[in-house]
């Protein structure tokens, strides 16, 4: 169970866009890329992704861009990783019971199982929303000074 690459700069993306819903004007992908520190070419190439599954719409012409395709309290984490990955990297890693595997074997199997389902309930369960929110009370304790 690890974050990749490849999602972790798709969730840094949605977040960027999740942060400026409320102003409803897309944004570039070159700002974009340049607020979250993501190479364009391949920040080009995840929103296409995340266009294809539904999750940001675009937007042509000289103020064009791309905005989410619904509130930020919509999207979880899990929808944006499958998105990206094009399947659900936790529940795909579980491997069918043996029958013949030992009962030692067979109790690790089930504690991993049951990992990887708290696992998928947690991403499940945050949404980009949480994500703004926490991010604003991070920069405001770290804002925050004492005289």
């Amino acid at each position: 169970m690890e974050l990749s690459l490849k999602s972790e700069y798709a969730i840094l993306a949605m977040l960027e866009l999740a942060s400026n819903f409320a102003i409803d004007q897309p944004l570039q992908i070159r700002q974009i890329a340049h607020q979250q520190n993501i190479p364009d070419r391949y920040l080009e190439q995840l929103l296409a992704t995340l266009k294809r599954q539904g999750l940001v719409k675009s937007q042509r012409g000289s103020k064009g861009g791309y905005i989410l395709a619904r509130e930020p309290r919509q999207i979880s984490l899990l929808e944006i990783i499958r998105g990206i990955e094009g399947y659900d990297p936790i529940s795909e890693q579980k491997n069918s019971k043996v029958s013949n595997e030992s009962a030692s074997v067979s109790v690790i199997r089930e504690a991993w199982e049951a990992a990887q389902k708290a696992a998928s309930n947690v991403l499940d369960g945050c949404t980009l929303k949480d994500l703004c929110d926490r991010q604003r009370q991070r920069q405001i304790a770290t804002t925050m000074y004492y005289i």
